[in-house]
Parts: C-alpha cells; sequence; structure tokens
C-alpha cells in the first residue's frame, strides 16, 4: 500500500484542504498557472543539470508518435567498448520509471548499466518533458493509452526487442506492454511494481453466511478526518496539493519528500532533485489523471495485474525486485511465481532499501540488473 495515510496527515497538517476547495471554486484559476513557480523550461533546466552526471555518450531527443504526441528520450551507450564486427549487438535495456518521475531519477544507473549495451529511458505519456494529452476516465482505456504509447514509441525508435524494467506504476505498465507484445520483451523486470494485488475487503463486524473462500482482512476502521479529507482528495487528481500551493510547491515537496535529496545528496548539494520532482509534477496533470482512472481510492489498483499476469507468456523470463523496506508487499511476487511455475520467475529482496531501490541501493541495484542482462545476451 502507498503512504496514503502520511499523504493525508501532510494534507491535514497543511490545512490545505479548504486551500484546495479554495482553488476549486474561486475566479483565481485564471490566473492561476502564473502563479506556480514552475514551466517546462525550467523543468528542462533543472533536468540538464542532472544530465550533466551522465559520462557515457548521452542522445537526448523527442520522439515523435504517428498520432504528434512526443516522448521524451534517452538513449546512453558507451561508444569506448569497441566489439568485434562479428559479434551480436546487446539487446537493448529499456527503462521506464514510476508515477510521478521521469528519467532525471535514473541517473544513479544509466552509466553504469550502459557500459555494455543500450540504454533506453524515456518519460511515460503525461509526465515529465513527454506530451500530456487528455487522458479517459475508464481504467481498461487509459491503461489502453500508455500501453500504446511504448509500442508506438518502439516502432520509432526502431527497437525489435528489448530488455523491459519498469517501476512502481512503470512496471505495471510494463506487465501490460509485454502481456499485448510479447515477442518484443526479451526479460521483464519489475522494481516494486504497483498494482498487482488486488484490494482486500474489510469488515469491522462479524458478518453471517459469507462465503469461506471471500478473503476478509480486519483491520481498524479509519478516524472520521482521515475519511474526511480522503473523500476531498479523490476528487482532484493525485498530485493537485502541489500545484494548489503556487509558490510554496517546492517547499512543500522539500518538506515532505526529503528522502528524494537524501538519495543524491552525495551528487548534489542543493535542491537539485526535489525540485526536479516539483517541477514534473507542477505541470498541468495529464499522466496522472490516467493514472488516477486506473486506481481506486487509497491507491489500489482497479485492474489488479495479478489477475491477468497468467496471460504473459512462460517463454518472457520475469525478475521482481522489491526493496526489503518497501511500503510495497513483495508477497505478491509470491504469487506470481506460483502462477508463473512453469516459467522462468524470480523474485529478489534488495536489502536496505525502500520503494524507490534503484536509488536506495544503486550499486546491489545495477549489480542485479547488469546479471539479469547478460542472462540475455
Amino acid at each position: 500500500m502507498p503512504n496514503f495515510t502520511y499523504y493525508l496527515l501532510f494534507l491535514h497538517s497543511f490545512n490545505v484542504v479548504p486551500f484546495i476547495y479554495f482553488f476549486r471554486s474561486s475566479s483565481i484559476w485564471s490566473w492561476w498557472p502564473s502563479w506556480r513557480p514552475t514551466s517546462m523550461s525550467l523543468l528542462k533546466t533543472t533536468e540538464s543539470k542532472i544530465l550533466t552526471c551522465i559520462q557515457n555518450d548521452l542522445w537526448a531527443r523527442f520522439v515523435t508518435l504517428p498520432n504528434q504526441d512526443r516522448i521524451w528520450t534517452l538513449t546512453v551507450t558507451n561508444k569506448a567498448v569497441r566489439k568485434p564486427v562479428e559479434q551480436a549487438p546487446k539487446t537493448p535495456l529499456v527503462m521506464v520509471h514510476g508515477f510521478g518521475g521521469g528519467v532525471g531519477l535514473w541517473i544513479r544507473n544509466l552509466d553504469t548499466l550502459s557500459r555494455s549495451r543500450p540504454v533506453y529511458a524515456f518519460d511515460l505519456l503525461g509526465f515529465g518533458r513527454s506530451s500530456r494529452p487528455s487522458f479517459p476516465s475508464d481504467a481498461a482505456k487509459a491503461e489502453e493509452q500508455f500501453v500504446d504509447s511504448i509500442e508506438q514509441w518502439r516502432q520509432s525508435v526502431g527497437l525489435e526487442n528489448m530488455i523491459l524494467l519498469g517501476h512502481s506504476l512503470g512496471g505495471y505498465l510494463a506487465t501490460s506492454y509485454a502481456i499485448q507484445y510479447p515477442s518484443r520483451v526479451s526479460h521483464l523486470i519489475l522494481v516494486d511494481p504497483w498494482g498487482y494485488p488486488e484490494r482486500p475487503q474489510t469488515q469491522t463486524q462479524s458478518q453471517e453466511g459469507q462465503s469461506q473462500e471471500t478473503e476478509v482482512v480486519k483491520r481498524r476502521p479509519l478516524p472520521h478526518w482521515v475519511k474526511a479529507i480522503a473523500a476531498v482528495v479523490s476528487l482532484f487528481n493525485p498530485l493537485a496539493v502541489i500545484r494548489a500551493a503556487g509558490p510554496w510547491g517546492p517547499g512543500l515537496v522539500n518538506r515532505f519528500r526529503p528522502d528524494f535529496k537524501r538519495k543524491f545528496e552525495d551528487m548534489f548539494d542543493d535542491d537539485t532533485m526535489t525540485q526536479y520532482i516539483y517541477h514534473c509534477n507542477a505541470q498541468t496533470p495529464s499522466g496522472e489523471v490516467g493514472f488516477r482512472a486506473m486506481s481506486e481510492s487509497l491507491g489500489w489498483a482497479k485492474r489488479p495485474m495479478l489477475q491477468r499476469v497468467h496471460l504473459l507468456p512462460p517463454s518472457i523470463p520475469l525478475t521482481m525486485l522489491y526493496g526489503a523496506q518497501s511500503w510495497v508487499d513483495s508477497s505478491s511476487g509470491d504469487r506470481v511465481v506460483q502462477v508463473r511455475s512453469q516459467a522462468h520467475t524470480k523474485v529478489l529482496l534488495i536489502n536496505e532499501a525502500s520503494h524507490h531501490v534503484y536509488a536506495d541501493q544503486p550499486e546491489e541495484f545495477n549489480r542485479v540488473v547488469k546479471n539479469i542482462c547478460n542472462s540475455v545476451n
């Protein structure tokens, strides 16, 4: 489960619920965009500072899809390594970020992972610097729009097949993509994937006549104030509070997510990474609208992937990486192993890592991913 209760506490502590209502009803909407200290230009500037840390060869550009949407794409290669002409090219690694993220979050991984094969990273449609189209409110159609954009991106880039790695929401979409386009995926790597477990039923009192086959989870009822704030938050997109905070938005990101600064403090001694997170998510909402369509209250997926993972062909090897201290329950991975008992499926825990495994323990993460890639070719 996401840290949704902490998010509600955050909203409660800053008294932003009436603040959000004010912005929902006020004529202030007419000048709200200029009130937020963000722009695509500022996002570009902040990201450029991050990407200067890459030492290998970097090609950064927009890839235009047939429908004219643009996907911001990085290709990182190590041209210093000369391969024999007769040696077949290595299968590229494609990295898909999670909710609210962007290509800059892979900064601890791109150089190491690109030493022996090309590495591609792109901003998901509706996130980061990619186009921000409208998304349907239907969960299946929103998911389809994300997956279609990935396939169109692959075709536009010209990749025949790939090692596909997805983190969090990116892991959910990577699985959906692999189910629909299995011939394009040589190995599927899921890092703390979102959206796998089914939402457990809850009960606060005994119910007669209930089927014994139904899984029931008993838990304390949420406090009334939590339910009230959750009801308000459900009316908005997940990151509306960052935009509603206006000039205080960057400070809220620093206060609410200081871990992002700590994860990269040996690379940046300022607020570069939290500024990047802010600028990625203070723009016009798009991808998060799609995510909202795909999710239920408290962050559960409307279409849990555990109900569909059996559709993943057994010919596709699957590795699931979890942070040992993450809020994402690795038991979903154990369920996947059972479902795919006849296929190559592994679950690995990265010690002393939380949800952002790639940044919490980058050396171990890179080592594991490199070994997986080397098993392909």
